[in-house]
């Protein structure tokens, strides 16, 4: 049982979303240039029973001279007695705007499977047939679809993950409830500070009718291509520290903790995400630099 009120969301979300861009804008697909796959998994409000945990699974890669890109992303999201999980297929075709600029758009298709258990759940009650019904394999049909445009320097995109609209386990009403459309707009700059120290801010908002909008916004510090600083603010939930290694030419590791400056802080041991991401490089090729994105 979870004993706190905690904030209803709908779609998962992530501190270190500069590095996931394939969940939420399929356009992203096979912008890297390389073979790559990300594996991430975020603890949320550390000591409230039934508070969100989520793992996510992208795997990417440009095909027909780099026109083409193709991928599978996978999002398993546990929220008190329900436990939702997404997997789509994504394609991008990208187009040259001059020199270095791309122009890609995406689509997605999949399938949304929700599960509910009510009894783990705060309003389970023994005798009403409502919260005793448990959801069992739900599946829904999901489509989506994104515009991401980028160069070596500078990235910008809008997407909408899902057109689809199917029920969801809404943590305040603890009930199924109509989900809304969830629009993305996203960006980021990579300034050249010095020949060792590259800084990158970025944003990401999530706008969905009837809620508050939500906005991200990060500054991180690239160290001789190897290692990453910086933080994060969500706007009235968490401030955030970001901490990244690139182990490998082909293998990075990050990490980041949350702080809520909401009332929850009262109650919960913050927020944690780890996140690999593995590219596979071509004997002579080189990895897109700066890789902040």
């Amino acid at each position: 049982m979870y004993a706190l009120q905690l904030h209803a969301q709908q779609d998962p979300q992530y501190t270190q979303y500069m590095y996931n861009t394939l969940t939420v804008n399929p356009a992203y697909t096979g912008s890297t240039g390389n073979l790559e796959a990300t594996l991430q998994h975020r603890t949320q409000w550390v000591g409230i029973d039934g508070a969100p945990q989520t793992q996510a699974f992208s795997i990417h890669s440009p095909m027909f001279d780099e026109h083409v890109g193709l991928g599978l992303s996978v999002v398993n999201d546990r929220l008190g007695p329900s436990n939702e999980t997404y997997v789509n297929g994504n394609f991008s075709y990208t187009i040259p705007l001059g020199l270095d600029t791309k122009l890609a758009f995406g689509l997605r298709a999949g399938a949304r499977m929700l599960n509910i258990d009510w009894s783990k759940g705060r309003a389970y009650q023994d005798g009403d047939p409502l919260l005793n019904t448990n959801i069992n394999n739900r599946i829904n049909p999901t489509i989506g679809s994104g515009i991401y445009v980028y160069d070596e320097k500078w990235y910008a995109g809008i997407s909408v993950p899902n057109f689809l609209r199917s029920d969801y386990y809404n943590d305040v009403q603890e009930a199924t409830v109509q989900d809304r459309l969830h629009y993305y707009v996203m960006g980021g700059y990579v300034f050249d500070l010095t020949e060792d120290v590259k800084f990158k801010p970025a944003v990401l908002a999530k706008i969905v009718s009837g809620s508050p909008l939500i906005v991200d916004a990060s500054a991180n510090f690239l160290l001789q291509d190897i290692v990453t600083l910086g933080v994060s603010y969500r706007w009235d939930d968490s401030v955030s520290g970001l901490a990244g290694f690139q182990i490998t030419k082909g293998i990075f590791a990050g990490y980041s903790y949350d702080y809520s400056v909401t009332q929850l802080n009262k109650y919960n041991n913050g927020s944690h995400e780890i996140i690999l991401r593995f590219q596979l490089v071509p004997n002579g090729s080189r990895i897109k630099s700066p890789r902040f994105f």
